[in-house]
Formats: C-alpha cells, structure tokens, sequence
C-alpha cells in the first residue's frame, strides 16, 4: 500500500502502530482492532480496515473505467516498454489506452537510481522515470487504467478483445504485451511466513525510509540487486549482500560492483545462500551459508531479487511461448502456428495484431533502455499492420 500511494504521488503519512503512540489512539478513537491493520483514514473522514490496493485507488480516484467503446491500440503493462509504446501510440494519433495491474513503471519503477539511462547523467530514480512518462503519455493523449488487471485475450477475427479483472472488456485493432515479469520468491523455511514482516520483493524507496538504523540483507547479485543494496546503505545501518555466484561481475553493471567495493557499510559475500529465515512475527536473524560453513546473521530487513518469471498465465493457449513462459516473436513464432502469407513483424506474436515488448518477449535484453526502444519499435510495426489490414 505504501509503495502504491508513493508511486502514484498521493501525498499520505505512515504511522507504524508499533512504534508510534498516535498510531494506538487513533486505533482507540476509530475502535479498530489491531487485527484489522493496515487501517487508511482518507481525507473525507471514511475508514478502510484492510483494503485492497483496488479498494483504496477507488476511494482516491486513482482507477478508472475505459472511455472509448474501441481502440487502435491496448497496451497491457506500464514499466518502460508500456509507457514508451503510449507515448509513441499516443503521439502518432493511434487511440491508445494502457492498462496497468499496480502503478506505472513496473519493475524499474522500483529502482532506486538508474544511473546508465541515456540522457540522466547523474541518474534518475525508477520512479521519477516513470512519472515523467506517465505524466507524457497523458498529456499526448494515451488513456491509462491503472490497478486493473487483465484476465484473458480474445482474438476475433480482426477484433482483439482484452478482458479486465474489473469486468470491462477491451475492444481493439490490435494488443501490445508489455506485462513484464514477478519476483521469484526464495523457496526456503520461514520466508514465506515472513513476508511482509521483515521479508521484501523488490525494494521501493518508501521502504527503504523505514531500514534506518537497521542491519539489512539483499539477496541477489544483478543490477536490481545491486541499486537496491547502495539505495539501502544510505539509510541502514549495514547491508550485507548474499551472492550464490563466485562474483558480481558476470551478472552487474561495471559501475555498480565499482560503487559496491567502495561502499563503506555494504558488505557483500559471495558463494553464500539464505537457508531460512528466523523470527516471532516478524524477521530477527537469517540462517546462510558461505565458504565457510553455516552461521547466523542478525537482520531486521532482507530484500530478495533472485530473477523474474513472466506474466503471461493469461496468454495459455493464446500464442505461442517458450518453455519458461516468455513470447515468442517475429522469427521465434513457430512456421506451423502463424496464419498468413506474410512472415510476422520482427515484434508480433503467433497472433497477427498481437506484439509484445520488454522483459516479457522471449530473448529480450533485460535493460530500461531497451524496453523503452521495443515499446516505441512496437508503434511502428503496429502501424505497418494497420495499412495491411
């Protein structure tokens, strides 16, 4: 809920019941029990007891319904590869709604600082990215849906209907899968039972604020590994980065493990994995071993990034995708599923007017800039489809 509110700029302060005598009172004057947190007090005087963040973007106007009836273009998913192809669609009088299932900026909107994006010199946050885009894409007149998930692709025809958790259903020339990938979670004891309470997904800047002073993990050993552990530094205590591999080299940025070895107060250990996770209620300490055998590191907050698997469930049986989920396009759609004449665009999936772009296309080279260049690529390939067709 913290990271929804932050992402989409919606002004809210956080009070922690467990640290905060206010956060009590108010539990007291609202007669809330502590079993029904997190508790939202909006503006207007309503109450939320453990909402969905749909719940809570409703009652703060975020979500919305669509407006046209039929669109040129829809994008599923707002991280780089979505924003540039609304921008691009937008701007080049395509009827473009993108539909994004949390906020704008997907996993780079996460990001703490991008630091080899073309044109920020002295970087840029994942999030001012993608509120700079988002802010870009309406202003040339993309339709953007946000906290709404979509549930199925209907192919009919030359019609191609995207179906929305909501209810709503889609109608348009074509469709541009932008939906990017999830965090794999760790599959070891106590980090399931933990999540939430000392155990993180990504790391956002807004939880960042609440480490200070306190002794973080980061397991991972890529880019997002890395930005999240320098982003980190600056308000723990200590961060000690658990690598599986015997260096960082091979999986980071040069620039990054460069920041890495300098850091004062970021300890990183190679050849070292999380056994468990250990804590009544909430994490205190993770059991990992290293070169040297088993120990116990004291931690009050660990951050995992141990790669991704793509969102694309609801493409079973739709197109084609590879053995681990990720689209198959242009020359990787297989001869015996593409139904015309023609060979697919070098973006098109095994569904004529079906692209896709960013970390979710098989193949993919897994950097913002590139995600931005396929999405704004894709607009022009699904140009060439609409003079064909």
């Amino acid at each position: 809920m913290r990271d929804f509110l932050a992402r989409n700029r919606v002004l809210a302060r956080w009070i922690d019941v467990e640290r905060d005598a206010e956060a009590r009172e108010l539990l007291e004057v609202f007669d809330i029990d502590a079993d029904r947190l997190p508790v939202a007090l909006l503006e207007d005087g309503s109450v939320l007891e453990r909402p969905s963040v749909l719940e809570l973007a409703e009652h703060l106007g975020v979500s919305a319904q669509p407006i046209e009836e039929h669109y040129d273009l829809v994008i599923v998913g707002g991280g780089p590869a979505g924003l540039a192809a609304a921008v691009y669609g937008a701007s080049e009088g395509l009827r473009t709604v993108m539909v994004e299932r949390e906020t704008p900026g997907g996993q780079a909107g996460q990001s703490t600082r991008i630091e080899n994006y073309l044109g920020f010199p002295a970087g840029v946050s994942g999030s001012d990215l993608a509120r700079r885009a988002t802010s870009q894409a309406r202003r040339l007149g993309a339709e953007l849906l946000s906290v709404q998930d979509v549930v199925a692709l209907r192919p009919e025809g030359v019609g191609r209907f995207v179906e929305l958790s909501g209810g709503n259903t889609l109608s348009s020339h074509c469709v541009l899968v932008a939906s990017g990938v999830s965090y794999r979670k760790l599959d070891v004891p106590g980090f399931e039972a933990l999540t939430g309470a000392g155990v993180s997904y990504g790391a956002a800047p807004a939880e960042a604020r609440s480490c200070s002073n306190q002794r973080v993990v980061v397991i991972g050993g890529a880019n997002s590994a890395g930005q999240a552990a320098l982003y980190l530094s600056t308000h723990a205590d200590r961060v000690t980065m658990l690598v599986r591999g015997p260096g960082l080299q091979a999986s980071m940025s040069h620039y990054l493990v460069e920041r890495l070895e300098t850091s004062e107060n970021v300890d990183v250990r190679t050849q070292t994995q999380a056994l468990a996770a250990e804590g009544d209620g909430h994490l205190e300490a993770l059991r990992v071993r290293g070169p040297d055998g088993e120990e116990t590191l004291q931690a009050d907050a660990c951050f995992v990034f141990i790669g991704a698997s793509p969102r694309t469930e609801w493409l079973s049986g739709v197109v084609a995708r590879d053995e681990r989920g990720f689209i198959l396009a242009g020359p990787d759609v297989p001869e015996n599923g593409w139904p015309l004449g023609r060979d697919p665009y070098v973006l098109e999936t095994s569904v004529p007017g079906v692209f896709v772009a960013g970390d979710v296309r098989a193949r993919s080279v897994k950097r913002v800039a590139s995600a931005v260049g396929e999405g704004s690529m894709a607009v022009s390939l699904i140009h060439q489809y609409l003079a064909d067709t």
